[in-house]
């Protein structure tokens, strides 16, 4: 299934029946008074988090979502049927906000989640509700209130604890095959990863922790260059980032300390948040440098970008050094929980 985090969409809940204006007829009842009812309210149209849905390609395609209307009332004091409601189930991680104002409606960050949407009409009332010792026979109703009516901006953002990024080819993907049941797509060119992938990495029987990995950056994705940009929002609910550095690039010009400081400079421009989450190293791809030659490739590293948080060595492809790095993550997890949401 092709993945769509995006999407813009129309909600018109239904609209309020109107009352009903009716005197009551019977034989041998003479001035039976008004009889008339209400109508029924309008249907309200309701977004639900469901972790069975994982992308929004339905509502690429479907992207007009209409409540019936309420039925009017009739006479004999009979009041018109209320419409049903309607459910639209989104993956979890989906945040709604109306696409005219930009204000935010609701976040569906936990499955089960539940948000009112648009909002059905009231029913008018019927002449029933006129009557008094002055007006004995009323000819007043009122119409249904009209539903409500919004255009909405779906997007989704990928609930993870970790999250990897860096400079295309560096072996983000090939570490998320390494630590976890994913399978992305791995080949020796840029760009092979076009969606987030998510994998499940699991420590031992009873804890585990989900990474993300996005589409690499390359300077300039937080002004639309390469395909990056697109995916970091899918960072900002991590509470970890791996930054991974590819210490033998195909390229021989490449500069590691250069690319590693435009990855951070295009997190503090595309969301400050973002930059100042807690980011380690992994500094990928031993396995292609000689092993003689290992200890200062890395201790060059280090030195020229100045780094004095934790770091990890790793050779993602043969997974050397991974068991030490997700063991430290799930160390890390484990001593910062996350923080619970309050139910929308």
């Amino acid at each position: 299934m092709k993945f769509f985090d995006e999407a813009l969409i129309e909600v018109e809940a239904g609209d309020g029946g109107n009352g009903a204006v009716s005197f009551r007829r019977e034989k041998y009842v003479p001035r039976g008074g008004p009889d008339g009812g209400d109508g029924g309210r309008g249907g309200s149209i309701w977004a639900v988090a469901d972790r069975n849905v994982n992308t929004l390609i339905d509502y690429r395609y479907a992207r007009i979502h209409r409540a019936q209307s309420g039925e009017s009332g009739h006479g004999a004091d009979r009041y018109g049927r209320g419409a049903p409601d309607i459910t639209l189930r989104m993956p979890v991680g989906t945040v709604i906000t109306d696409a005219d104002t930009g204000e935010p409606i609701v976040d569906l960050d936990r499955d089960g989640a539940r948000a009112l949407i648009a909002q059905g009409g009231r029913g008018g009332l019927g002449n029933i509700h006129f009557k008094s010792s002055v007006n004995r026979a009323p000819r007043q109703s009122t119409p249904g209130e009209p539903g409500e009516r919004r255009r909405l901006k779906l997007e989704l953002k990928v609930l993870a604890d970790v999250g990897l990024l860096g400079m295309p080819n560096a072996g983000k993907s090939t570490l998320i095959r390494a630590i976890s049941a994913a399978r992305p797509k791995v080949a020796d060119y840029p760009f092979t990863t076009l969606a987030p992938q998510l994998g499940v990495v699991r420590v031992d029987a009873g804890k585990s922790f989900v990474v993300a990995d996005i589409p690499g950056l390359i300077e300039g994705a937080s002004q639309g260059a390469g395909l990056g940009h697109r995916f970091l929002r899918h960072l900002q609910r991590t509470r970890l980032l791996l930054h991974v550095i590819d210490l033998a690039p195909l390229d021989p010009d490449s500069n590691p300390v250069a690319d590693a400081r435009a990855i951070v400079r295009e997190l503090a421009e595309f969301d400050p948040a973002l930059h100042a989450k807690p980011r380690w190293l992994v500094l990928n791809k031993l396995d292609l440098v000689p092993a003689d030659e290992r200890d200062g490739r890395v201790a060059a590293f280090l030195r020229g970008y100045r780094w004095k948080g934790p770091w990890f060595a790793v050779s993602a492809i043969d997974g050397g050094g991974c068991t030490a790095l997700i063991g430290a993550v799930q160390a890390w997890l484990d001593a910062h929980p996350a923080k619970r949401r309050k139910a929308p």
